[in-house]
């Protein structure tokens, strides 16, 4: 059991590197952030279910609390990270196949 949370762990650990490279390969604002969330995201959850059950207690319930924190966390930043970006126009262009609904929020307020 324990090779298992070895493996899962070095697995999350090379997802993560994954999402570094894809952060600073991909060509646009949009994709990297996809690249920091996403695929951190998942990478630490395979880091925390494959470190858990190498520890106890409060120990494995910290572990998971930083999963659910980084869970919940990632794509409110990544949101407002593209939001930002958006309303700095001009700085990251995007083609758009239906209707940009933020442009139209921003011009009716």
């Amino acid at each position: 059991m324990r090779a298992v949370g070895d493996v899962v762990v070095l697995i999350g650990a090379a997802w993560c590197v994954l999402a570094a490279v894809g952060v600073l390969k991909f060509d646009d604002v949009y994709s990297r952030m996809h690249a920091a969330t996403k695929a951190t995201t998942l990478g630490l959850w395979l880091a925390v279910l494959g470190a858990v059950p190498r520890v106890a207690g409060m120990d494995a319930a910290k572990l998971v609390l930083v999963g659910v924190m980084v869970f919940l966390t990632a794509p409110v930043g990544a949101h407002l990270v593209g939001r930002a970006v958006h309303r700095s126009r001009g700085s990251a262009p995007v083609h758009l196949d239906a209707g940009d609904e933020l442009a139209r929020d921003e011009s009716q307020a």
